[in-house]
């Protein structure tokens, strides 16, 4: 169907693209109307021959994406697609696929901008979209609450227009995630409860209204980025059909890989100039940066669409999808956990660990998978598991910076600007700057964050605190905890002239660490590259909580 915000004028392959007049191609940055994107000229990604497969399969669906994905332009095509509008989709796939064009009753609800941690928001909400509709098919008094009042109207418009109705909700679930876990409390009645229960209570009401009116209902598609568990909102009304890891709609949403190419060449061949390399080397950047979302074990790669499309406008490749929306509501819910990142990512599990997220369980998995920061990167079709990871350097980048400013919280720290530090070193083969950074940095944590009271905590925040560190630094190679053949390396991290093997030592000492390297024969994998390799062994001190003793050993590198 339709696509991210993506697009082409009328007959979807006679975009023109000038490269010296690049504002002819024209991207629909933040434009989610189907009509408005054809009307315009902006460039559509066509996904209709997708839309119209299944709005003939079958009839009530659930879509979950991450924020930003496209989802609220698909509900718009759908909308047009329903009322008729044949004359926006000449030259798309679905021309030549459809041949009724018939018009449907539509009544579509975006739960999108509004702020429903203030209490009786969502009521007013969904208050407000009753009575309009009401003010056009009529009312019942003998029906009272918003879900049989919907009810009603549903079977009036069945009935005026001869045919069934068509519902469509776009982030469905926007009036639970702004709640979540954040402890806000409102008053139903003389009732007092969390507004996280009070939303849930006002919506499964609701949508137990598509139960009821199911002979009334020709459509419904229900979108958000995390599907609940049955025992809450969906319980309402007969299950919708989960779509989210179907293989046949896993591009429904994003932008693959011949999509990249078929319909962005010439903004791609503008970046490549600009940034001095070939358009076989620009389109790789563009695959580590915004690629590596795989939607069902058929494992297509997609595109996270904001992202591309931000940076064919802008020319230049930066985190605009991360920098797009905080995701406050996953620190809350990992903060109340006791799992950490690296316990997460990097593992295979089965769906039912990852698929529902279920508000009477402290979980962060499902809720990090469906908010888009981990994705599937493999598939064991015996077993039935999926492994579970960043899906692209912006991700991993933004999300452990995010989690190690918020885990760690350091004093004096600029976290992205220590970054950047950490990179100019590293970039520079500087081992004494690199030693002053992480022991600046280590120092600025409050001994409050560090202070575990067991040995096997204390060890566990040691290794965390690495993971994080070393992740953070994504723009090179960089392994952290990575098997060999004789044992588990700390990190290494290779950039184009270097190669940098850590060994730590939680209250030991450097000598120790550089002996586990030379024993362990964790540099031997190199021993024929040519760049030059550095053996860092670092003592960590639990008292002081910074490093503690320092030493490198530097192998000249192999002609």
């Amino acid at each position: 169907m339709t696509m991210p915000y993506t697009g082409g004028p009328l007959p979807i392959l006679r975009t023109i693209y000038d490269p010296i007049k690049r504002k002819t191609m024209k991207f629909p940055i933040g434009i989610q109307t189907f009509e408005q994107i054809i009307d315009d000229g902006y460039v559509y990604v066509d996904k209709t021959a997708l839309i119209h497969e299944l709005v003939h399969s079958g009839k009530i669906y659930f879509l979950s994406r991450p924020r930003r994905f496209g989802k609220s332009l698909l509900v718009s095509t759908l909308k047009a697609y329903f009322q008729g509008k044949k004359e926006y989709f000449k030259g798309l796939a679905i021309d030549s696929l459809e041949k009724d064009w018939a018009e449907y009753p539509v009544f579509h609800m975006d739960f999108n901008g509004d702020d429903f941690t203030k209490p009786g928001t969502l009521e007013q909400k969904i208050e407000g979209y009753v009575s309009n509709w009401e003010s056009v098919y009529g009312n019942n008094p003998l029906w009272t609450t918003v879900g049989d009042r919907f009810a009603h109207v549903l079977s009036q418009a069945h009935r005026k227009y001869g045919r069934r109705c068509v519902v469509l909700i776009d982030e469905y679930n926007k009036p639970i995630l702004d709640v979540l876990d954040t402890g806000i409390r409102t008053k139903a009645g003389d009732e007092e409860m969390l507004l996280e229960e009070r939303n849930r209570e006002v919506l499964k009401g609701f949508y137990s209204v598509f139960k009821a009116a199911d002979a009334d209902l020709q459509f419904v598609l229900l979108t958000g980025v995390t599907k609940f568990s049955q025992v809450s909102m969906f319980s309402g009304f007969n299950q919708p059909a989960d779509i989210s890891m179907d293989a046949r709609y896993e591009t429904l949403c994003g932008i693959t890989q011949d999509e990249l190419e078929q319909y962005f060449a010439e903004p791609i061949r503008d970046m490549a100039k600009k940034y001095g390399e070939d358009e076989g080397a620009m389109k790789e950047q563009l695959k580590q940066h915004y690629d590596g979302y795989h939607f069902s074990t058929g494992m297509t790669d997609v595109y996270n669409p904001f992202s591309l499309l931000n940076a064919f406008a802008q020319q230049e490749i930066q985190d605009y999808w991360f920098r797009s929306g905080t995701p406050s509501y996953l620190i809350r819910l990992m903060n109340h956990t006791d799992e950490n990142l690296d316990e997460l990512t990097g593992k295979y599990y089965e769906p039912q660990e990852f698929i529902d997220y279920k508000a009477d369980v402290e979980k962060p998995l499902p809720m990090i998978y469906q908010s888009g920061y981990l994705t599937i990167k493999d598939y064991r079709l015996k077993r039935g598991t999926f492994l579970l990871d960043f899906p692209n350097n912006e991700v991993k980048k933004g999300l452990v910076t995010l989690v190690a400013a918020d885990y760690l919280k350091p004093k004096n720290e600029s976290v992205g600007s220590w970054i950047q530090q950490v990179i100019d070193a590293l970039e520079d083969g500087n081992t004494g700057d690199l030693r002053k950074l992480f022991t600046s940095f280590l120092a600025s944590i409050p001994y409050t964050m560090r202070r575990k009271q067991d040995e096997v905590e204390r060890e566990r925040y040691f290794h965390y605190t690495f993971y994080l560190i070393f992740r953070m630094i994504s723009v090179y190679t960089v392994y952290t905890e990575k098997q060999q053949s004789e044992g588990r390396v700390d990190c290494i991290v290779e950039t184009d002239g270097y190669v940098y093997i850590f060994e730590f030592k939680l209250d030991g000492t450097a000598d120790e660490a550089l002996r586990q390297i030379e024993e362990k024969g964790y540099a031997r994998p190199y021993e024929a590259d040519p760049r030059q390799v550095f053996r860092i062994g670092a003592g960590f001190s639990s008292q002081t909580g910074t490093v503690s003793d320092w030493e490198c050993v530097i192998s000249a590198g192999q002609s």
